[in-house]
C-alpha cells in the first residue's frame, strides 16, 4: 500500500478538493482506496464527496470509543473507494495524546489497499509533521498568493526539521547539539540546512549520513492550484529553487490546477468535480495528477524510520510559540526573497499583512486586559 498525505500549511487552497477527487480519480483506474479525513475538528472531506453530515462510525468516534478500526472505514457510491470520516466534535489533531497517534499510524498502516489518502489539517504541528512523513512523497498543496506560497515553504522546511529530530535520538551528541542551536532560536531558523549538515556532521558522523540518506529519500509532491495565468505556475519552479538551496531538499511538481468557477457548482450539486463534468480544465488536471501517481516508482524511508516513535517531544514547531513563529515567517521571506520566489513588491504585500495581524493582535490584547481589570475590580479572584 501506499500512504500519499495532501498536506498546505495554508488553509483554503484546495487540498479536500485535491484528495477527494485524486482518490476517485485512482479508484477509476482499477485500484483500491482509502480516503481518510484527517483534519480532526474542521472535517469537510465528508462534504467534497457529497455526505451531508460526518457518519457515527468516524475517526473521532474511534478515538473517544475504541473499538474495531475496520468498522469505521465506509464504502461509498464511487468505484474501489471508501471513507474514513473524520469527526467535527473534537478538538484538531495537535489534542491527539502520543499513544493515540501510535494506534493511529500503526492501524493505517495495516489497511488493505492500494492507496490511503491523508487529507491532513492545514499547518505545522508536530503530529501533522509525523502523519505527512508517514510517506516520503506526501503532497503539498499550494498557491500563487504570497501568503500560501510562503506557508507552503515553511511547511516544508519544518517536515525537514521534523525528520531531522527524528534522526538524532535523544542522548546523541548531534541531538545535543541540536538542542543548544533550538535555544537560540533565530540563528536555527536562520542555519541553511546544508552547512548546518556540516557542522553536525563534525561531531555525530553516523547520524548525519543517516539523516542525508533519508534527505534522499524524502521527495515531496508540489501542486500548484488556483492559478488564473500560466506565470502563475512559475512560482513551483522557485519554491523548488529555494527548498534545494535554502534546505537541501529536492521536491517534485506534481502538476498545476486552474481556477475553475465549474468547481463551485460541483460543490453545490454535492458532486466531486470529476464526476460532475470529467471534462472540464479542473477535472483533467486532477486526471493528469493521478496519471503521474500510477506511474510513478513509490518511495520509502529505511526500515529504521518510524513516525509513530520518531524524534523527542521537547521539539515544537516555531509557530506554537509567537515569538518564535514571528522570526521563523521573517527567516522563510529571507530565503524566499533570496531566491526571487518573491519580488519586491510581495514582500511589501506581506509586511503589510503582518502589521494588519500585529495591529489585531494588540487589539485583542487590550480587551482581555480590560476584562481582567475589569473581573479584578469586581472581587473576582484571577
Amino acid at each position: 500500500m501506499q500512504i500519499i498525505p495532501v498536506a498546505s500549511g495554508k488553509g483554503g487552497v484546495g487540498k479536500s478538493l485535491l484528495s477527494a477527487n485524486l482518490s476517485i480519480a485512482l479508484g477509476q483506474a482499477g485500484k483500491k482506496v482509502v480516503m481518510a479525513d484527517l483534519d480532526l475538528g474542521a472535517s469537510n472531506l465528508h462534504l467534497v464527496i457529497g455526505q451531508h453530515t460526518v457518519p457515527d462510525a468516524s475517526l473521532g468516534a474511534w478515538l473517544t470509543d475504541h473499538g474495531n478500526f475496520e468498522d469505521i472505514i465506509s464504502p461509498t457510491e464511487y468505484e474501489n473507494v471508501s471513507f474514513i470520516a473524520g469527526d467535527s466534535q473534537i478538538p484538531g489533531l495537535t489534542a491527539l495524546k502520543p499513544f493515540q497517534r501510535t494506534k493511529l499510524i500503526r492501524n493505517f498502516q495495516n489497511i488493505d489497499a492500494d492507496y490511503l489518502v491523508l487529507d491532513l489539517g492545514a499547518g505545522t504541528h508536530q503530529i501533522i509533521l509525523d502523519m505527512f512523513l508517514l510517506s516520503p512523497q506526501g503532497i503539498v498543496v499550494t498557491a500563487p498568493t504570497v501568503t500560501a506560497t510562503l506557508n507552503g515553504y515553511l511547511f516544508l522546511k519544518n517536515a525537514v526539521f521534523r525528520l531531522m529530530y527524528s534522526t538524532y535520538k535523544k542522548g546523541s551528541p548531534g541531538f545535543e547539539q541540536l538542542e543548544k542551536l533550538r535555544k537560540d532560536s533565530t540563528s536555527l531558523q536562520r542555519l541553511y540546512i546544508p552547512k548546518l549538515i556540516e557542522t553536525l556532521r563534525k561531531t555525530d558522523r553516523e547520524n548525519t549520513d543517516l539523516f542525508i540518506t533519508r534527505m534522499k529519500a524524502f521527495r515531496p509532491r508540489l501542486i500548484m492550484n488556483m492559478i488564473d495565468d500560466p506565470k502563475d505556475a512559475d512560482k513551483a519552479q522557485r519554491i523548488r529553487r529555494s527548498c534545494s538551496q535554502y534546505l537541501g531538499l529536492e521536491i517534485e511538481h506534481l502538476g498545476i490546477m486552474y481556477r475553475d468557477s465549474l468547481q463551485d457548482k460541483a460543490l453545490a450539486s454535492q458532486l466531486p468535480i470529476i464526476v460532475y463534468k470529467p471534462q472540464a480544465v479542473l477535472s483533467q488536471a486532477i486526471y493528469r495528477i493521478a496519471e503521474k501517481i500510477l506511474a510513478s516508482e513509490p518511495r520509502t524511508f529505511d526500515q529504521a524510520y518510524s513516525a509513530d516513535t520518531n524524534g523527542s517531544d521537547s521539539f515544537q514547531i516555531a509557530e506554537e510559540e509567537a515569538t518564535e513563529d514571528y522570526g521563523y515567517k521573517l527567516s522563510g521571506i529571507d530565503e524566499l526573497v533570496g531566491s526571487g520566489t518573491l519580488t519586491v513588491g510581495e514582500l511589501a504585500e506581506t509586511i503589510r499583512t503582518q502589521q494588519y495581524e500585529l495591529t489585531q493582535l494588540k487589539k485583542e490584547n487590550l480587551l482581555l486586559k480590560s476584562k481582567l481589570v475589569k473581573a479584578v475590580s469586581q472581587g473576582y479572584k484571577i
